[in-house]
């Protein structure tokens, strides 16, 4: 359940799993300590492992581990400083997972092509800049932004320009 403040009734989380009940595993781990809250970030954005059972934003130093499930300071809403243990999760999705994914946790100011053939466009996340977490297309180019080295997922399909539907990655992308 998500507990929003009063006069914020209309936030709804941005990721939504439309086949994850079995396709994707949701798994429980800690926001890292040493997180400093510098970027909001909102349900389906881009986590990385920082040792352990530590997780923190992807950056430019880590690999995709998977997108988180929990509002930290997205919509002034932190869930973690909710409680009094820094535990989260993230979803991590299997090949046949598909979660629906709303703006901001991905970067609408891009142009996502609608994958009509089936193959689908492979998914990447900022990994430095502004929007450091948010998902985007592969071969994405922003100012004082770089791509993550390996793909979060594959693009099944674009809804509108606020939701995407992103699948997991199916075969080896190594």
């Amino acid at each position: 359940m998500l507990h929003v403040p009063l006069g914020s009734e209309y936030v709804k989380r941005t990721i939504r799993p439309l086949y994850g009940w079995t396709q994707a595993t949701p798994k429980s781990v800690y926001l890292d300590p040493a997180w400093d809250r510098s970027v909001d970030i909102y349900p389906g954005m881009c986590m990385m492992r920082s040792g352990g059972d530590l997780v923190t934003l992807i950056n430019g130093t880590g690999y995709p581990a998977g997108l988180a499930a929990e509002y930290i300071g997205g919509d002034g809403i932190d869930e973690i400083l909710e409680r009094p243990v820094n535990v989260t999760a993230i979803w991590v999705l299997g090949p046949d997972a598909e979660f629906e994914i709303l703006a901001p946790a991905f970067d609408d100011s891009l142009t996502w092509t609608d994958p009509t053939d089936g193959t689908g466009t492979l998914v990447h996340a900022w990994a430095t800049g502004t929007s450091r977490g948010k998902l985007a297309p592969a071969g994405a180019t922003k100012a004082s932004h770089t791509l993550t080295t390996r793909p979060v997922g594959r693009l099944v399909k674009v809804v509108s320009s606020q939701k995407i539907v992103v699948g997991g990655l199916v075969g080896t992308t190594a």
